[in-house]
């Protein structure tokens, strides 16, 4: 009897009690619309942008509040399950930065090229097979990730990216760098690591503002002498590949400060190589051993 009388009527529930079990198994977002409220209080302002974020909430689809929220300018949809980003995209007219990092996106809607304020783009850790021509009508872009993806071709457009200064294209599937990436010419961040490259065209030296080169872990057999043309170059990686000589304009590159072995440093990375005798030794040895060696053979 005492616990048939113990035992609440759900009808009896106070509805705040109730609320706060709901708020326990709900994001944020799905909150404040079963309260009814506004979802511009979810914006986040800043002192530069205004941002909004639903970063891992485990999402399939994007809610289709999101597209009335046009006053966003940073948009973080990292690390959900999304396979679609739907054309409503290019409502959002004044983004900025949009992350679409860690989904399972397999493609990217034309109407993004209506994002004309478009600057940073992450794309990363996808399932992209193809990127849109119309991509490259965003004009204003100046970083661009679409690492991790499945790609083995850019569109040729894509040198209409004029004020595009960093691009990685690392983990993917090129046999070669697009042709299109040595008309860029404000390029100053390039990583091409983890693909199929089996060399690289005398071209780019055409991307004369490049400061950071990251090419590892391809099937490279030799080392282009045409990299040693740019002067800007600050950190070369060509660890894991297949590079036997090295050629004996490389001291020109006066702005790699060391043979560097830790990957976050500055300098020329080389190691993992099969370099032929006596190169092994005067890598151990520093570069400065190293470019005295390639100099003197150079003028003998």
């Amino acid at each position: 009897m005492g616990a048939r009388q113990s035992r609440a009527n759900p009808k009896d529930k106070d509805p705040k009690k109730m609320l706060l079990g709901r708020r326990q198994r709900f994001s944020s977002w799905d909150d404040t619309l079963l309260l009814g409220k506004d979802p511009r209080s979810l914006l986040k302002r800043g002192m530069r942008h205004v941002s909004f974020s639903l970063v891992t909430k485990g999402m399939t689809d994007i809610p289709d509040f999101l597209w009335g929220l046009s006053e966003v300018q940073k948009l973080n949809l990292s690390h959900n399950q999304l396979r679609v980003l739907p054309p409503e995209v290019g409502k959002l007219t004044h983004i900025v930065v949009l992350n679409l990092c860690g989904n399972r996106l397999k493609s990217l809607p034309r109407e993004i090229s209506l994002l004309q304020s478009l600057k940073v783009l992450f794309v990363n850790m996808n399932c992209l097979t193809e990127v849109p021509a119309e991509l490259s009508l965003c004009r204003s872009l100046e970083v661009l990730s679409l690492s991790h993806n499945c790609l083995s071709q850019l569109p040729a457009s894509f040198s209409d990216l004029s004020r595009l200064k960093k691009l990685n294209l690392s983990n993917n599937y090129f046999a070669h760098i697009p042709i299109c990436v040595f008309s860029l010419k404000e390029l100053d961040f390039l990583h091409v690591g983890s693909n199929r490259l089996e060399n690289i065209a005398e071209s780019i030296q055409c991307l004369a503002s490049l400061q950071i080169f990251i090419a590892e872990s391809n099937n490279i057999h030799s080392f282009p002498r045409s990299l040693c043309l740019i002067a800007s170059l600050e950190l070369l990686n060509l660890n894991n590949n297949d590079i036997q000589t090295l050629p004996e304009e490389l001291y020109l590159l006066n702005r790699l400060a060391r043979i560097a072995w830790n990957p976050m440093d500055k300098g020329l990375h080389i190691s993992h190589n099969p370099l032929s005798k006596p190169l092994p030794e005067l890598v151990e040895g520093g570069l400065e051993m190293l470019f005295s060696y390639l100099k003197d053979k150079k003028h003998s």
